[in-house]
């Protein structure tokens, strides 16, 4: 099948990779010169597990192709994919000037039917506004039919997610356009993680609930951490008790030092705008965004615990992306962590396997280092904030050796407070007996 892809970011790009290693031929496009000329010269500009050999192979193999050209990719294309950003406004409402803009550009350009479907996350009602921009830009009437297909892919986890996912959501308005997307998904659905084809406006939902969801998931862990904390009581221990209740499962559950990345902060504060502008009192969403921003402003008062005078000290921060496998410092915790420590007058020195060069763009005055053993060295704490895996197995007392003074306050929970005590650190960390 021929396939239009327009946007090269995050979504659109691994959408359109995995769409090309399913057969398909696939022209992603995106009004950037400088990214399009680099992904033609197989340079990417986010980090993902496995993209870029996945890329790269069917570009070789001319399955897909990159360029600026938006009318020849409509023209030349039966099915377009819209997945442009939606980035919050003033008013934490998804802005979809993008979209509208995309939609301009296919009722411009499109000389013959075609299905257009809309993998940006947008408000309710979205894909209605797409076919009135579309019907009103056209030059004579050419048929179409418009299709929602959110995208539920995890960063650092989004080939996975694309090929072997949970299920596919689809809305859509007839059989025609049905059929068409069970022909482009036949090879990836299976018989326990169907497709799922529902009408457009609960696929528009689907999508923002399932984040809502999950972040009121963490929210909760992360306010029964704090009780925790005053009352005693192992948060580990309680999310793998609750977890093993099959009406709840285990995923999800693990508290920490809040959420952060492109979806959740902004589709939770997105749902709860929709619902109040529906006269509805989005009271569990604004809550869920409460405890969110005080877990990660809780993380400074832990370390205070342990260097109460923060001024002049130098802290080491290990992590700054907002989750392992991703280079993505949107809504990280790590950016108001360290620049409340700044504040304070601490010197920062920091590491991250994958994100020091986006953080560089964000984070001035900071010293990055170049593994987390350079990065301890005569500091006066170290800060856990992001959980790669590689901070799990290092050698403990080598950093004990390093560290001007033993304090580690573990955002992620990623040691064993015993273990840490007997090998002599001041060790802290989220909702269990440190």
């Amino acid at each position: 099948m021929k396939i239009c892809c327009i946007g090269c970011g995050y979504v659109g790009l691994v959408a359109g990779t995995c769409l090309a290693d399913m057969g398909n031929d696939v022209v992603c496009i995106d009004v950037d010169k400088a990214k399009i000329h680099n992904l033609q010269n197989g340079i990417i500009p986010i980090y993902e597990p496995g993209l870029k050999d996945m890329l790269d192979r069917n570009a070789r193999e001319k399955r897909l192709v990159f360029s600026t050209n938006i009318k020849e990719g409509i023209q030349k294309s039966k099915v377009i994919f819209i997945a442009v950003g939606t980035p919050p406004d003033a008013n934490h409402c998804a802005d979809t000037s993008a979209i509208i803009s995309v939609a301009k550009n296919i009722g411009r350009y499109m000389n013959g039917y075609k299905v257009i479907v809309n993998k940006s996350t947008a408000p309710i009602g979205t894909l209605e506004k797409i076919g009135e921009t579309i019907k009103s830009s056209q030059d004579k009437t050419v048929r179409y039919d418009l299709v929602s297909n959110p995208e539920f892919m995890r960063e650092g986890e989004a080939i996975k997610d694309f090929t072997n996912p949970d299920r596919i959501v689809i809305g859509v308005q007839n059989d025609k356009s049905k059929n068409i997307m069970i022909s482009l998904y036949r090879g990836i659905s299976r018989t326990d993680k169907p497709i799922m084809f529902t009408d457009i406006r609960s696929a528009e939902l689907i999508k923002y609930a399932s984040n809502a969801m999950l972040a009121t998931r963490i929210s909760f862990m992360n306010e029964l951490a704090q009780l925790c904390e005053k009352v005693g009581g192992d948060i580990k221990e309680i999310a793998k008790g609750i977890g093993l209740d099959s009406r709840i499962g285990p995923r999800f559950l693990q508290a920490g030092v809040g959420y952060g990345g492109s979806c959740f902060p902004k589709d939770v504060k997105a749902l709860a705008q929709i619902m109040k502008s529906n006269d509805i009192d989005a009271k569990i969403l604004t809550a869920v965004d409460e405890v969110n921003e005080q877990q990660k402003r809780s993380l400074i008062h832990k370390i205070k615990k342990l260097v109460p005078v923060l001024k002049g000290k130098s802290i080491a921060i290990w992590g700054l992306a907002f989750k392992p496998k991703t280079d993505d410092m949107r809504e990280a915790p790590s950016i108001l962590i360290i620049r409340q420590l700044q504040k304070e007058g601490a010197k920062i020195k920091a590491f991250d396997p994958e994100a020091q060069e986006t953080a560089r763009k964000i984070l001035k005055d900071i010293t990055y280092c170049t593994d987390p053993y350079t990065t301890v060295a005569g500091c006066d704490a170290l800060v856990i904030v992001t959980e790669w895996n590689e901070f799990r197995d290092l050698d403990l007392k080598k950093i004990k050796r390093l560290i001007q003074r033993p304090n580690i306050i573990d955002g992620r929970n990623i040691y064993q407070p015993q273990e840490m005590e007997k090998l002599g650190f001041n060790y802290l960390c989220v909702g269990r007996k440190c």
